[in-house]
């Protein structure tokens, strides 16, 4: 039998993810502003967790309430 070398395992390295509105100091997020909004949307028009943006507990709850408002006047899927 042929001896087989143990593989490496490269590791990942794990970047912490920052909240952008934070680092940009935007306070509001106005349902208005769809350029913003649709960066944190699916194609599908579903709204991105915070475990894949990187967005803080605020600012996720404060984009969410602005997603839905945009919906309903029908400027976002």
């Amino acid at each position: 039998m042929k001896m087989q070398k143990p593989r490496r395992r490269r590791r990942k390295i794990i970047r912490q993810k920052t909240c952008r509105l934070c680092e940009n100091k935007i306070f509001n997020i106005d349902f208005k502003d769809v350029e913003l909004i649709r960066r944190f949307q699916t194609e599908g028009g579903k709204i991105l967790p915070r475990r894949i943006t990187g967005n803080c507990y605020k600012h996720q709850r404060k984009l969410a309430m602005a997603v839905k408002r945009a919906r309903f006047l029908a400027l976002v899927l």
